[in-house]
């Protein structure tokens, strides 16, 4: 009887189909922040072996689109749809219009709630930051919340956390900016963290937990999909002082030699071409480092930059053993990219308040150093890069997050799957956009996209599949794509690219004769302008936008 129905069981097993049998474990990696260029395997400088050896085993893309903004890029990311039409057009709060709810749309399905039907087991760790931001009355409330004085127990609407749009398991934060040595937002499926222990770093604590979270998915017999959301290196700039040391003295050399050294780093790997994609001027072009009075806090800046995305490749490599140790990593698709280009903002201005804490939860005071007077990596400062190294962080484009130019919407992508990528080492030039990994994912796991998903409509998928190209066929992409984030917007079709500044007037650029954007050809392509100014409009008005709401 045993042996019978073990014959059974084993004549079930064969009768599957053999693609069936062999669908991929997914991993999806984004990084909060990174530039174009700040990987090594993309001209960096930084040391990222881990993520290197992913990308010459697999395949780098070089024309792949996020939405310019972290609460956007998730929201088009998870869903498969353009952000507007995932309710996210702006960031978390609810602005009363379809477009700009905050949080995901109830017409919108997660690859998580996805895979999940088709029978993969799910879990997420990091930066979920697509819900409605709860914030208590009053300033002072809110600064005792955010300083860890007092607690409340939830940080968006329950209904809106990962756990209830499909992660069966979830650690990390609920909202966007954290301290890297005690996140506020912090929750382990949807009950707050009280404390962390002493030596906790958010970037550590989240490899630990994907890794934890691989050990227990990959005992099972279904496949699975984990979304590791990493913070790093969004500001605040907090990192370890042994990591900030190994990059003591390499951004001393200031802006242009960086940036110069990188550009041409990424045309010997074959990125980008030099008689297409110039080294854009950098910006600010007329400060010069040896007259920069900062100087000092400035390469120390980039350092604790540097620290943080060293930090994350090693943790990333854990993950890797962890895949390897549990004898699943030949048949897992691994995917790595940024949400948006590097950040521009000046954190030290904007003070405490919203999400950024006072104080730590031992009353230390937290500085915002706007005069540049202390200097950036400990839990007690609250600083970012500012606009010129990220110009060399977003090289060889222009501008950055939050920008529709190249510098804020172009992102590295790795793609990397032993067993289901063809050609190794290859750069792809597939025009690509991060709403596409949910028709690619549905593709590989034989999922079914629904119509409607507990009781509504489902938005139908906008994006394409990118399995043909892990294939080695395929590389035609999307012919047109758009984009609009408070303003700045930007329309793609064929050899042209329309764009805008937030409130700024039209420029035409000969996209793919000129990836940098140097030379506006608006005024001698007037019909142009008109015709994809049309087609922006139209998109618009297709998918919920209004760019001042």
């Amino acid at each position: 009887m045993k042996l019978k129905l073990l014959n059974l069981l084993l004549l079930g097993s064969l009768s599957l189909p053999a693609a069936a049998q062999q669908r991929p474990n997914i991993v999806l990696i984004m990084a909060d922040d990174l530039g174009y260029s700040d990987l090594g395997c993309y001209g960096g400088e930084i040391q990222t072996p881990h993520l290197d050896s992913l990308a010459a085993n697999g395949l780098r893309f070089s024309r792949f689109y996020n939405t310019s903004r972290c609460c956007p890029t998730r929201a088009a990311l998870l869903t498969g749809v353009y952000n507007h039409q995932a309710g996210i057009g702006q960031m978390t709060a609810d602005r009363q219009l379809p477009g700009y709810r905050g949080a995901l749309s109830a017409n919108t399905v997660t690859l998580a709630e996805v895979l999940k039907a088709a029978g993969y087991r799910t879990a997420m760790v990091g930066k979920w930051h697509v819900s409605n931001t709860l914030e208590q009355p009053g300033k002072e409330a809110q600064l005792q919340w955010l300083n860890h004085q007092t607690e409340h127990p939830l940080f968006s609407p329950l209904a809106q956390y990962p756990t209830h749009r499909g992660f069966e398991k979830y650690y990390g934060n609920i909202w966007g900016v954290v301290d890297f040595f005690d996140p506020f937002s912090l929750v382990n499926g949807t009950q707050p963290v009280a404390t962390v222990p002493t030596g906790y770093y958010h970037t550590d604590a989240i490899h630990d937990t994907a890794v934890s979270y691989i050990r227990e998915l990959a005992g099972n017999n279904s496949p699975f999909f984990l979304y590791i959301a990493e913070t790093a290196p969004h500001w605040p700039l907090h990192a370890l002082p042994e990591d900030i040391q190994q990059y003591d003295s390499v951004y001393r050399q200031g802006w242009d030699v960086i940036r110069e050294a990188r550009y041409r780093k990424m045309t010997t790997l074959g990125l980008i071409n030099p008689a297409t994609a110039p080294l854009s001027p950098r910006q600010d072009s007329a400060q010069q480092w040896r007259n920069n009075p900062h100087r000092e806090w400035d390469a120390r800046a980039m350092a604790v930059h540097a620290a943080m995305v060293d930090r994350m490749d090693r943790g990333i490599g854990r993950v890797v053993n962890a895949l390897r140790q549990a004898g699943v990593l030949d048949n897992t698709l691994i995917i790595f990219l940024s949400d948006n280009g590097a950040s521009p903002e000046n954190a030290a201005g904007y003070g405490p308040g919203f999400d950024r804490p006072g104080s730590t939860r031992s009353g230390e005071k937290i500085v915002y150093p706007a005069g540049k007077n202390v200097m950036p990596g400990p839990q007690t400062t609250f600083a970012s890069i500012g606009p010129l190294w990220a110009n060399v962080a977003n090289t060889p484009y222009r501008y950055a997050k939050a920008d529709s130019y190249e510098g804020g919407i172009r992102t590295p992508m790795i793609a990397f799957w032993p067993k289901g990528i063809k050609a190794k080492g290859d750069i792809s030039g597939r025009l690509s956009h991060v709403m596409d990994f949910m028709a690619t994912f549905v593709e590989l796991a034989q999922a079914a996209y629904p119509a409607s998903y507990n009781g509504h409509t489902v938005k139908p998928m906008q994006g394409l599949s990118m399995a043909p190209v892990f294939r080695g066929a395929g590389q035609q992409g999307h012919t047109a794509l758009f984009n609009e984030h408070m303003g700045a917007k930007y329309a793609r079709t064929g050899k042209w690219k329309l764009v805008a500044r937030r409130d700024g007037p039209w420029r035409l650029y000969h996209i793919s004769a000129d990836e940098t954007e140097l030379k506006d050809l608006s005024a001698q392509h007037p019909d142009v302008v008109k015709k994809l100014e049309q087609r922006w409009q139209q998109w618009a008005e297709q998918n919920q936008v209004q760019p001042k709401p």
